[in-house]
């Protein structure tokens, strides 16, 4: 039977809000040095994970506007409190981590308020790219295999996620632009 789309408590939300949740153990687990830890790539790996459970979950009982607006939250709060421990850890370089934050900053705001005017902003595809990258450049970053004797690999994802983090910033709002002006044409017919 499929979702209600105004239900809150279904299983697909109950795994995005256990992601939040579970989300700051990286503080914990992610070292002091920069050598990378397994735990911490294993946590960071089910944290990921669980992403594509929620998104199952949804699409088999149906999608709900809660979900809809909670998963990409998660997905950002996931991937900057890693971050932030990361720069914290002396790994990552504040400046692309200001500019992913700035970004997923002015996209929540953007999204709550068109949202009150019952307009809603799906993730599109390149948004979803960008979040893969993301994650891959912190899974680079604490995985021991690659932290320490193959930065240049996850400082390239990292850039990477930046350049998506940007053009998918550009895509929303070059489409919000191209809607407003469709609005305003139609309504001066």
């Amino acid at each position: 039977m499929p979702a209600d789309p105004s239900a809150i408590a279904t299983w697909a939300n109950l795994v995005t809000v256990g992601r939040m949740f579970v989300s700051p153990l990286m503080f914990i687990v992610i070292p002091d040095h920069g050598a990378g830890s397994w735990l911490a790539f294993a946590t960071w790996f089910v944290l990921c994970a669980s992403d594509g459970i929620d998104g199952f979950l949804a699409r088999r009982h149906g999608s709900t506007n809660f979900g809809a607006f909670l998963d990409p939250l998660a997905d950002k709060f996931l991937v900057l409190v890693a971050m932030v421990t990361l720069i914290d850890r002396h790994v990552f370089w504040w400046l692309p981590v200001v500019i992913i934050f700035a970004r997923e900053l002015t996209m929540s705001l953007y999204r709550v308020f068109v949202g009150t005017r019952g307009v809603s902003v799906p993730a599109s595809r390149l948004a979803k790219w960008k979040t893969t990258a993301q994650q891959f450049a912190v899974g680079f970053a604490i995985a021991p295999l690659t932290a320490a004797d193959a930065t240049w690999l996850w400082k390239s994802v990292l850039w990477l996620s930046v350049a998506l983090t940007m053009i998918s910033f550009f895509q929303y709002m070059w489409k919000a632009h191209v809607s407003n002006a469709s609005s305003r044409t139609a309504n001066a017919s």
